[in-house]
């Protein structure tokens, strides 16, 4: 029999979703939960389970040896805002001190990347999250039932290299777009909030652009769309939403299409290379 799988869980469903594909897929799964992001749902999808603090490194290092697990994947963020929002949750040990003096920003790339290093020099083998879960992931075309318009794919093409410049710059991985103008950058606030606030500041059909970071490490942090970023499509009158295929995660799909294709929001999978309205015609 193999050796279980070590899952480092963060916020949100994408855990949920990472463990039950393992499972499928027949590994057991060992995972670590975050106190005050993960949900606590997950201990019912996995073989064990256990809380650690943010910053408890050596803990999390000592579950997956004692269970012998040594292939793991990280899932789920952890927005930054939990830094200052809730600091009693966080409880650093030795080893994550060290890791965090050695820093010299924080951002996302720069304090997980630092993770992902210690993982694998104390004998882990840190998994590309697509390993456990290809299924999650959007394929190239339209998603859903509802076709874009080519006023949609004109805006994707305009916001797609925008998307691309912050990611660059590990910003964020989202730009709402009207009319070839960019109404929202997203940050530290995440996507969903960055699409109401687009969608705030102009008239009723945007196009919502979210891509991988043009040096994407496919160990975490890939881009994730679910049910909520579709309300928040909705709520704002947003008309289409495009991300890059093969590297975006599709949670809950079959109710994010549903609610696409009832608020009448084309969803769909870009190919960088064959990007909608910039030459290559309306994806099919």
């Amino acid at each position: 029999m193999s050796s279980p799988k070590g899952l480092i869980a963060g916020l949100g469903r994408f855990p949920i979703e990472v463990a039950r594909a393992a499972r499928a897929a027949g590994a057991s799964v060992v995972a670590v939960g975050l106190r005050g992001l993960t949900e606590a749902s997950l201990a019912d999808e996995v073989d064990h389970f256990a809380w650690v603090h943010l910053g408890q490194i050596e803990t999390i290092m000592g579950t997956f040896r004692e269970a012998g697990a040594t292939e793991l994947v990280m899932a789920g963020k952890v927005p930054k805002t939990f830094l200052w929002q809730q600091p009693e949750l966080i409880q650093p040990d030795a080893t994550a001190l060290r890791v965090m003096q050695g820093l010299a920003d924080r951002k996302d790339d720069s304090l997980l990347g630092a993770v992902a290093d210690l993982l694998v020099q104390e004998g882990f083998d840190l998994l590309g999250q697509a390993e456990l879960a290809p299924g999650l992931f959007a394929e190239e075309g339209v998603l859903g039932k509802v076709q874009p318009a080519p006023e949609q794919l004109r805006d994707v093409a305009f916001g797609w290299p925008v998307a691309k410049a912050i990611g660059d710059l590990d910003v964020g991985q989202t730009v709402v777009v009207r009319g070839a103008a960019v109404l929202a950058l997203e940050a530290v606030e995440g996507t969903d909030e960055a699409v109401r606030r687009g969608c705030a500041l102009g008239e009723p059909g945007a196009s919502v652009v979210k891509v991988a970071k043009p040096n994407q490490d496919m160990r975490f942090d890939v881009p994730t769309i679910g049910p909520t970023t579709l309300h928040a499509l909705a709520e704002g009158g947003a008309l289409a939403l495009a991300v890059e295929a093969g590297k975006t995660v599709v949670l809950d799909r079959s109710e994010v299409l549903a609610l696409a294709d009832r608020h009448g929001i084309a969803v769909i999978g870009v190919a960088p290379e064959r990007i909608p309205g910039a030459g290559g015609g309306a994806p099919s």
